[in-house]
């Protein structure tokens, strides 16, 4: 997950002028925007606000197959802000929701997604987290962002050296405002490969807290201030709190994944399934961007803290 948003990131501006989109065109008339969608965009922005964010990986990946349309819908009708997403290209050129490069885990058949075509994949069902066939389908990515459409957040993932064409779809559905882009690299090498486009869309760098994090961290501060910094946090350490609440303050968000204990000094969303306070850590630290894998039970307990609407 580290270092597939910046080569994905490489690939988008240098070459999206050179294909062609294998999506359908967008009819127009749809507004823009809309209330809903322009709170979460404000909030990802203001750094310094009391409302924590939530970020579904894979969407509502425990009551609909991960990456369909229905865990993105979701997400949108519990109200989470923010939702990841996995995007492969297959053998014809589409863009299709799909975490593994093979299709053998997340649905009834077999291979690898570059070596279907978009309408055989069609003809296949996706599997829920048990791995038991489902009525649903793989969407492309033009269908999810229509339906995340001045609706949600989004973050791409698995997009690699296809941003490019993943680009032309964003703009095309008039949702550039609402991804999210991170990558692993340093400011300097960052804007050495991406130059101004930095200014046109939302950069995260992710840092992963140690001994050589503080001068990318301080850095950016100084140089690039980013939307937020996405931080893997291996061990609990003391003054987590006092460090996050010193970048917020200056107008940078914290994110953390509850995901796992290693990116969350053990303070994960299967521990919280067991305990629901475990999720206190992420208030107690001022970190105020969490992705989960249990984006209800989170919401519910940030809900209950009066620290989401």
């Amino acid at each position: 997950m580290k270092h597939i948003f910046l080569f994905a990131f490489l690939v988008l501006f240098g070459s999206c002028k050179d294909h062609k989109t294998t999506e359908e065109p967008i009819k127009p008339g749809v507004a823009h925007h809309t209330s809903i969608v322009q709170e979460k965009i404000a909030n990802l922005k203001n750094s310094r606000n009391k409302e924590i964010m939530v970020v579904a990986h894979r969407g509502d990946w425990r009551n609909a197959p991960e990456n369909s349309i229905q865990a993105i819908q979701n997400c949108i009708d519990m109200g989470v802000d923010m939702v990841e997403i996995d995007i492969r290209e297959t053998k014809d050129g589409h863009l299709v929701l799909m975490h593994d490069e093979t299709i053998d885990r997340t649905t009834n058949g077999k291979g690898r997604v570059k070596d279907w075509t978009l309408d055989s994949l069609r003809t296949l069902q996706l599997k829920d987290g048990l791995g038991v066939p489902t009525p649903h389908k793989i969407p492309t990515l033009q269908e999810a962002l229509m339906t995340t459409k001045d609706k949600i957040l989004v973050n791409l993932d698995k997009s690699y050296t296809i941003f490019d064409k993943c680009f032309q779809i964003i703009k095309l559905t008039g949702t550039l405002d609402q991804v999210i882009i991170k990558g692993t690299k340093t400011r300097e090498q960052v804007e050495a490969e991406f130059g101004t486009y930095l200014d046109k869309v939302y950069f995260m760098p992710i840092v992963r807290l140690g001994q050589n994090s503080q001068p990318v961290v301080d850095d950016y501060l100084k140089n690039r201030k980013p939307v937020a910094f996405e931080f893997i946090v291996p061990n609990d350490t003391t003054g987590l709190d006092i460090y996050f609440n010193e970048i917020r303050q200056k107008g940078v968000g914290v994110w953390v994944n509850s995901l796992w204990p290693k990116l969350s000094g053990g303070h994960d969303d299967e521990k919280a399934a067991i305990d629901i306070d475990t999720y206190q850590w992420y208030i107690d630290n001022n970190i105020d961007i969490i992705q989960t894998d249990r984006p209800e039970l989170l919401l519910n307990f940030l809900r209950s803290k009066n620290l989401h609407n």
